[in-house]
């Protein structure tokens, strides 16, 4: 029995012990409980403040790099325009050139040749520094770069095999452009 009675004892003190500190004076419990709910009202809007904040910063940076992207797009394609320029200066001197009449048509003939070189070099060079290149013409027949508009009988080439070329392909990188319009032996 003495065992049961010290049990209730020491339940009933530690029962004593969950009771708050502030329980005497009721004014000095609001008071502090007061105080806790404000800082904790601070806190919530510090936090909500720079939640805002970081959403706004967030929104900012989508749509200014949503602008870049647009304008990215848009002139995507200035710097070969640019590398294109002096191709068309030159096509306009050979022009200008072909309106001299001081010059014999036999000459002038030799001179634009030598000029359409050259502007077909330009191109070249320009087409070959933004990454587009001919098609392989040499070998067989590939449909995915070469585009078959006839079949003929050839004793030089083994069937399957490029015979003549109509019209060159291009392709930027590994991407087709122009597929090379070939005739292909039987």
């Amino acid at each position: 029995m003495d065992e049961k009675i010290k049990e209730e004892q020491s339940i009933s003190e530690s029962s004593a012990e969950i009771v708050p500190e502030c329980c005497g004076d009721n004014e000095e419990c609001e008071c502090e409980q007061n105080n806790e709910i404000e800082v904790l009202n601070s806190k919530i809007a510090e936090l909500e403040d720079r939640y805002l904040r970081a959403n706004a910063d967030f929104d900012n940076m989508k749509r200014r790099l949503e602008k870049e992207k647009m304008q990215a797009i848009s002139y995507a394609h200035e710097v070969f325009a640019r590398d294109l320029l002096p191709v068309i200066d030159s096509l306009e001197m050979a022009i200008l050139a072909g309106g001299n009449s001081d010059v014999e048509s036999g000459e002038l003939l030799s001179k634009v040749k030598e000029g359409l070189e050259l502007t077909i070099e330009q191109f070249r060079k320009a087409f070959e520094k933004h990454g587009v290149e001919l098609v392989d013409i040499e070998g067989t027949f590939d449909p995915n770069f070469h585009e078959a508009v006839m079949q003929l009988e050839s004793d030089e080439k083994k069937s399957g095999e490029i015979l003549q070329v109509f019209q060159k392909g291009y392709k930027i990188k590994e991407r087709i452009l122009r597929p090379a319009m070939v005739s292909i032996v039987k």
